[in-house]
């Protein structure tokens, strides 16, 4: 049996899992400063938090948060799937 599928599954697990990790995160603080910011007292946090948030991700996007969005979803799956072939190979070379 070829080892080939299941490094291929492996790598395309942690691509995904690489992609979807930071988007959960900077979705997580963009929700949180948004809910912050029905709070009276601090609405005024909660905007800036927002403004501060899309602003990092419009460096990333050449202006548009949307596509900064995807262009670190995508670096991240792509370090993902660097390191789980290097760590494969590793495996492999000691095994």
């Amino acid at each position: 049996m070829s080892i080939f599928p299941n490094f291929l599954r492996s790598v395309l697990l942690t691509s995904l899992l690489s992609f979807v990790a930071p988007l959960l995160l900077i979705g997580g603080g963009l929700t949180s400063f948004s809910l912050i910011g029905f709070l009276p007292a601090l609405q005024e946090v909660g905007r800036s938090g927002e403004d501060l948030i899309l602003q990092f991700l419009a460096t990333f996007g050449s202006g548009c948060p949307l596509q900064g969005f995807f262009v670190i979803g995508l670096t991240f799956s792509l370090v993902g799937a660097l390191f789980n072939t290097y760590a494969s190979y590793q495996h492999s070379r000691w095994s």
